[in-house]
């Protein structure tokens, strides 16, 4: 069915209606053509949009699945009355019904922040991806207290996304430290990284994965040797059960998934979403 057509309106960044459009075609067995529309935010653009959307039925002899967060009810309308597509308007269908239960009217604003430049959980949003680039790959411990959480294990297992993933979409401070051969010859977590335990959590992998992650990096390398891997990998999770650290292997997980699990084993006190 990659003969569909799924387009994605807003009159923001379009992250909600894609991301959530993309989570209901998931239940779907099929691969349709996704067009992202952001920024619709005139009539004008309103009406190119249909005609867009429309040319595409005509071409296609199919009706394009139009997922809509749209604020604006001008432009909206525009959609709502010329648009030959299926309307999946998210606002309305969960905004509207919220709005006569609890009694008031939502903001209808556009986006996450209203006034990036004036939002507080925007500013402490960024500060917290500064923080994370500032201390990916143990580049930076001398401020590691300032850590909402602390990411080990060996390199490559994939920290440093998870890293910038909590630190963009709820604004942790995220560090991350690479356990190295050193730290297996002391038997020992690296002393900066004792006093706060408690924020530690663990990431390991399969060496299989891991040496073919690390041959894309630098082949035929011993860093990236499957003998070496499964040493690295050995001694990680070794070090990680006698510290009492909580891991998880990374190698069939996505970034969101590994995310949930440490937000739920950390329980960081400042969680913003």
């Amino acid at each position: 069915m990659s003969d569909r057509t799924v387009f994605f309106i807003s009159d923001g960044t379009g992250i909600t209606a894609e991301t959530f459009g993309n989570a209901i075609l998931a239940q779907f067995d099929m691969q349709p053509r996704h067009v992202r529309l952001p920024f619709v935010d005139t009539v004008d653009k309103a009406h190119q949009v249909v005609r867009q959307i429309n040319h595409t039925a005509e071409a296609e002899g199919k009706k394009p699945i139009v997922f809509s967060t749209l604020v604006n009810m001008e432009v909206l309308r525009v959609i709502q009355a010329g648009c030959q597509g299926m309307l999946l308007d998210m606002f309305a269908t969960f905004v509207n019904p919220l709005e006569e239960e609890l009694g008031i009217k939502s903001h209808h604003r556009i986006g996450r922040f209203s006034d990036a430049s004036k939002s507080k959980a925007y500013n402490d949003r960024i500060e917290a991806i500064n923080f994370s680039l500032a201390h990916d790959d143990g580049q930076m411990n001398r401020d590691l207290e300032q850590s909402d959480v602390i990411l080990v294990g060996v390199s490559r297992s994939g920290k440093t996304p998870t890293s910038l993933y909590l630190a963009m979409q709820y604004g942790l401070k995220a560090s991350n430290y690479p356990l190295i051969p050193e730290d297996f010859e002391r038997n020992q977590l690296p002393p900066a990284l004792v006093p706060h335990k408690k924020k530690i959590f663990g990431l390991t992998i399969q060496a299989e994965r891991l040496s073919e992650i690390r041959n894309e990096r630098r082949p035929n390398s011993k860093y990236a040797s499957l003998e070496n891997c499964r040493a690295e990998v050995h001694e990680a999770e070794a070090m990680m059960r006698r510290s009492g650290i909580r891991w998880l292997s990374t190698t069939t997980k996505s970034i969101e998934e590994i995310a949930t699990t440490i937000l739920q084993e950390i329980r960081p006190e400042r969680l913003e979403y």
